[in-house]
């Protein structure tokens, strides 16, 4: 890896020189303070996220475990970057910083997602969101408009002027599909209604268990002796939802063309994006003491046999005598 690569993609964006300990790796106070400089900018930028208000996503450190400490957080920084170099993400990340030119290539990688990052904030400062012609202030006419500029992004057309009417929009988009139409062959086509009709019978099978199962979990709750007092009342509020949910899957061909291999990024349940939508207050309900029903081996006793004769009298008498010699062998 060049070091006057880095030098000067540190230099264009705003930042000290390179630090002459960077050949060390973490070792180096200063490599680990310039790190943590660029994931701080990365993280006021949106492109990670802050996992508690007040802490740093990457430390530089002071004292004997700051580079144990240091490398420990960085493996968090990459994965939540969703870096794609092999060496820096998988395997000993520390054997790697320690080789020459691994720390020059840490640097590279997170100054080309600064730039990224830079670009992209850029962008939605000078793209303010348009004002919408139609249903202003209302829920389905934000979710209209918004549908609208991601298809003229997606077609690659100009943001239309104030006053556009929608029949003109709709021939604009059609004459641009029209011509990009043929650009797949008709063998992708096929290929691509084959994948998506497997697709949606995979995910049809799927969500009629998923529903069987939520069917199953709702009718339980009517079982006790004190739902019965309010079984219309659950009746009134789960029907609704439950009439919402349908087996029919409403992934189609364009997404189907549209999957990346990003998609199959897995999130952790744990994760702060994950747990705004399933957080609520009865998470923080704990259960009070419950009786003990036992049941643990430890207390539990064997049980003794106990010795019975086999007969009454002892087994003593002609009948319990066995009779000891040889056998004739009949000729």
């Amino acid at each position: 890896m060049d070091g006057a690569a880095v030098a000067s993609d540190l230099l264009t964006l705003g930042y000290d020189a390179l630090p002459e300990g960077a050949s060390r790796g973490p070792a180096c106070a200063d490599f680990r303070a310039l790190c943590a400089r660029l994931a701080a900018e990365l993280t006021t930028l949106g492109a990670v996220e802050r996992r508690e208000e007040g802490t740093a996503v990457l430390g530089a450190g002071h004292g004997p475990d700051a580079e144990e400490e240091f490398l420990r957080q960085l493996a968090g920084l990459l994965r939540a970057l969703h870096c794609p170099d092999r060496a820096l993400c998988g395997g000993d990340c520390a054997t790697m910083l320690r080789e020459p030119g691994g720390g020059l290539r840490l640097l590279r990688f997170l100054c080309s997602e600064l730039q990224a990052a830079r670009l992209l904030h850029l962008k939605l400062q000078r793209d303010p969101s348009p004002v919408p012609s139609f249903g202003e202030g209302t829920k389905e006419g934000n979710d209209v408009v918004q549908e609208l500029m991601l298809t003229l992004k997606a077609l690659g057309l100009p943001r239309p002027l104030r006053g556009t009417l929608a029949s003109q929009l709709l021939r604009e988009f059609h004459d641009k599909v029209e011509r990009q139409r043929p650009l797949l062959s008709l063998s992708f086509q096929e290929a691509l209604e084959a994948l998506s009709q497997s697709l949606t019978e995979q995910y049809g099978c799927r969500r009629c268990l998923l529903l069987k199962r939520l069917d199953l979990t709702t009718s339980a709750f009517h079982w006790g002796d004190r739902a019965e007092a309010h079984s219309e009342v659950m009746k009134a509020v789960l029907c609704p939802i439950r009439g919402l949910l349908t087996p029919e899957s409403d992934v189609s061909t364009a997404h189907v063309l549209a999957a990346r291999a990003d998609l199959s990024r897995l999130v952790p349940a744990t994760s702060v994006a994950a747990r705004r939508g399933t957080s609520c207050a009865i998470n923080k309900v704990l259960m009070g003491d419950v009786p003990d029903r036992g049941g643990r081996p430890s207390e539990l006793e064997a049980p003794m046999p106990t010795w019975k004769s086999r007969r009454e009298d002892g087994g003593r008498g002609k009948a319990g005598q066995q009779r000891w010699g040889r056998r004739k062998k009949k000729k």
